[in-house]
């Protein structure tokens, strides 16, 4: 199988300038290049050039996927959006790591599958479906950093008695972006599920315009300056978030954790085997459903049966002499039932008579006696031959 590679990556905060895109050219002749993103896909080759890096110089969000089951997500914000510390809390393992780059900090994702990719991903809409987290994840909302730790839980990187962080609020109640998140990433529904117990429900306080006027009135001066300059001169990508944030109205914070890596990963698998059994029972009452159905269908045709044996044993004959193969497989579904009709009316020996009549009859159709054969309906040339 060939390799395949793809890479993708966003900027989102201000706009490349020409010198940074002529730079990424020199690195990459093919790639899809623009003021706000690279993208280019290997089937041999791959990117000459460190994604970290780019992340660092560049860009705010990466995507990364290969057919040998590597997947990644990289996003970039802005140190007073993104406390280092705090991301460092959440980002403990080789699957979610994070680090200052001057400004920034970046949270680096990824998911490794040996088995490869089956279930394989628009990769042209992918980055898309799942960048607005990003925003998310300034605004306060901290459920990115928990899927994180997460996937660091999923991915055994973890002793089994270290405590988790604190969980934030609505992990039951995923945002569009988070779920996409979390399919590419392969997050454990079950563990995702099991962590979700301990979450509050997701609430946020959207000010009021009133409330809001009375806030800004006491800013002091040089604060409402300072932002004022900053829109104007395009540095505002973030100050909503920020100046929201300030004044108290972002989402509710996260409740301490305390459960062990141990238990959440116990809760996964019992949630499992649960989820399991239940799907087993489903299955075992569609069986038994279904059997049930055949064999009153079944009755219905035998008593049809019962009514005329001698008609059917006629229509039998009938499509045998058509010699078409469709007829000969209509002519052994007919000879079936006959068969179980003999065995409920205690006339076996006669219906073994009659088919052992019906070869003797039709001896050089071979392709008639191998379905009857088949069926069980006569025995073998082999096992009838004498010892």
């Amino acid at each position: 199988m060939s390799e395949y590679q793809y890479y993708e990556f966003v900027a989102i905060d201000r706009p490349l300038t020409d010198a940074e895109q002529g730079e990424l050219r020199a690195v990459s002749t093919r790639g899809r290049i623009s003021a706000s993103s690279f993208v280019n896909d290997y089937q041999w080759g791959d990117l000459k050039a460190d994604p970290r890096k780019w992340m660092e110089r560049y860009f705010d969000a990466h995507l990364y996927l290969a057919n040998w089951g590597s997947r990644r997500i990289a996003l970039r914000l802005p140190a007073q959006l993104l406390d280092p510390d705090l991301a460092a809390t959440y980002c403990v393992g080789h699957a979610a790591s994070s680090w200052a780059a001057g400004e920034h900090v970046i949270l680096d994702l990824c998911s490794e599958d040996e088995d490869g990719d089956e279930a394989w991903w628009d990769e042209e809409t992918a980055l898309a479906s799942i960048v607005p987290v990003r925003a998310e994840l300034a605004a306060g909302d901290h459920r990115l950093l928990y899927l994180a730790w997460l996937l660091c839980v999923q991915d055994r990187q973890l002793d089994e008695d270290a405590l988790e962080p604190p969980v934030p609020p609505g992990l039951g109640t995923l945002s569009g972006p988070l779920r996409s998140l979390a399919a590419f990433l392969r997050l454990d529904e079950d563990l995702l599920a099991t962590a979700a117990r301990a979450s509050a429900p997701l609430t946020t306080r959207t000010p009021s315009a009133a409330a809001l006027a009375k806030w800004v009135r006491r800013l002091p001066v040089a604060d409402k300056d300072e932002a004022i300059v900053r829109l104007l001169r395009g540095d505002g990508a973030h100050l909503r978030a920020e100046l929201l944030r300030r004044y108290g109205g972002g989402t509710a914070q996260a409740m301490g954790g305390g459960r062990t890596v141990g238990e959440l990963l116990a809760g996964a698998e019992t949630r499992w085997a649960g989820q399991q059994r239940q799907a087993e029972e489903r299955a075992a009452a569609e069986r038994a459903r279904r059997e049930a159905a055949a064999a009153a269908a079944r009755e219905q045709r035998l008593d049809a049966l019962a009514a005329d044996p001698e008609q059917a044993w006629q229509h039998v004959a009938e499509l045998i002499a058509t010699k078409k193969p469709k007829e000969y497989d209509s002519a052994v579904g007919l000879l079936i039932d006959l068969q179980a009709l003999g065995e409920r009316e205690g006339q076996r020996k006669a219906f073994r008579g009659r088919m052992h009549q019906l070869r003797l009859e039709h001896a050089r159709k071979p392709s008639l006696l191998d379905r009857l054969e088949r069926a069980g309906l006569i025995a073998s040339a082999s096992d009838e031959a004498p010892a």
